[in-house]
């Protein structure tokens, strides 16, 4: 008889303890081989496909499109063969690439452009949706005979699958819906769930909360309470527009600012600089043959040289604050617009590479941040970064430093102004730059200094030829 078994959302690795589901590459009832991919989900830091060590008939999926799946919980059953289809987990590499023959237990980048790319969700998806095959968890019939062979089925119990409480109100299976009814004060056993079978899904909880706060009373559990998404129910006026829950990387993207404004007492200071004779020097680079060199590039170039004069700089504060840990090679994030909002990724050991070899990585790294093919390694160790804002068109910026990097240079647009030039006023392409940095590390004589010495590069590039 073929045995049913659970795969649970795998640790995918950098702490992460969900995902989001974005779209299901299977559907109920299919036949899936072992470590063939099932899910495409989203974490906070890429977009994945997660494998299955399972190979057989596929008999529900957990987890609708655009529902968070904790670590551990279940994600899809499949019935099997006793002995065959299924390989052990230990066997199963954690890596974060497919290599060429085997593909790992977790997730291992970017969806592949041949399966079309992430679906946005509108609407909660098309009728191609996995939320319309699968809204929480889905029972289906499991072959008498081997995986393969489909049929002869004989009917799963319903109990097999969905768990019953006392009173035979099926029990909540996702441990994310338990978690958002004890934190909004919602009672399980007092909902009529809209899943299979009457099981409770998020929904049910969100539309109880929803009534508690449409429907006030004078007890404080109800006019303390909270949205969906933890907002107070009373920052919310009538007439207000919808919330916009945080997930994925929006979430984390909040978490680490909003840790960095709380724990690192970042200081900023700025300078004006005349970048007309940078901007020659670019243009002077890209006459001739090869690869075309940007200002970020030479930028890039000018911080690397920086931070070795200023190694305070290049450095982040232990956990516990006892202590100050220095860098010993520059991992230069810059921030790059994506299709998943703002992205930091990383360029490794920044200081060994010439102005066209950051050119060429910086571009990679770019092109793959815009359309969310970059790795979740690549967004990750930075230890200096570099924002770019003059792109958006403003001048300056007070930025939040990127925990628990302990500075940040901007950089703002280039644009012709009025400057005095040897003496005479005259029309130069003028840049301001800001530097925010962490007191705990460096006092302003220090802060001061670098910015100086990267104003200088950039207004006489000459001086960069001393530290090449």
């Amino acid at each position: 008889m073929p045995v049913v078994r659970e795969f649970t959302l795998p640790d995918l690795g950098e702490g992460l303890t969900e995902a989001e589901v974005v779209r299901w590459l299977v559907e109920v009832g299919e036949v899936i081989a072992i470590d063939q991919p099932v899910v495409e989900v989203e974490t906070a830091k890429a977009v994945v496909e997660v494998p299955c060590p399972y190979g057989g008939v596929v008999t529900a999926l957990f987890g609708a499109v655009g529902e968070e799946v904790l670590v551990g919980a279940p994600l899809v059953t499949v019935a099997v063969s006793p002995g065959e289809g299924e390989r052990p987990l230990a066997a199963v590499p954690v890596v974060e690439r497919a290599t060429e023959v085997e593909r790992p237990l977790v997730g291992y980048g970017v969806a592949e452009p041949d399966r079309g790319g992430r679906r946005r969700r509108v609407g909660g998806g098309g009728a191609s949706s996995a939320a319309t095959r699968a809204p929480a968890a889905v029972a289906a019939p499991v072959p008498a005979a081997p995986a393969v062979a489909v049929a002869a089925p004989e009917p799963v119990p319903v109990a097999a699958v969905l768990p019953v409480v006392a009173g035979g109100v099926p029990a909540v299976i996702s441990p994310l819906v338990r978690r958002l009814a004890r934190e909004q004060g919602v009672e399980l056993t007092a909902l009529a769930g809209s899943g299979p079978d009457g099981l409770i899904v998020r929904a049910d909880v969100e539309r109880a909360v929803a009534a508690k706060v449409a429907v006030p009373t004078a007890a404080p559990a109800v006019t303390s309470a909270v949205t969906s998404v933890g907002a107070p129910a009373e920052a919310l006026p009538s007439g207000a527009g919808s919330v916009v829950p945080l997930r994925g990387l929006r979430k984390a993207v909040a978490e680490k600012l909003g840790r960095s404004h709380r724990e690192i007492p970042a200081a900023t200071c700025w300078v004006d600089a005349d970048a007309t004779e940078l901007m020659a020097l670019r243009r002077q680079l890209n006459a001739v043959p090869g690869p075309k060199v940007s200002v970020l590039a030479l930028l890039a170039r000018i911080c690397a040289v920086g931070l070795e004069r200023f190694p305070d700089l290049n450095s982040s504060v232990t956990p516990d604050g006892s202590g100050i840990l220095r860098h010993s090679a520059v991992h230069l994030g810059f921030a790059a617009q994506g299709e998943r909002g703002l992205v930091v990724p990383v360029v490794r050991d920044a200081q060994r590479l010439t102005t066209e070899q950051l050119g060429e990585e910086l571009g990679r790294l770019t092109e793959a941040a815009r359309t969310g093919a970059i790795a979740p390694a690549e967004l990750t160790g930075g230890t200096f970064t570099l924002n770019n804002y003059g792109v958006f068109g403003v001048d300056g910026s007070t930025p939040i430093l990127n925990h628990p990097e302990a500075a940040m240079l901007g950089v703002g647009r280039i644009v012709a102004k009025p400057w005095v030039h040897q003496g005479e006023l005259a029309v130069r392409e003028v840049t301001q730059l800001s530097f925010t940095f962490d007191h705990r590390v460096c006092d302003g004589g220090t802060a001061g200094g670098f910015l100086r010495f990267v104003a200088d590069c950039v207004e006489q590039p000459g001086v960069l030829l001393r530290r090449l």
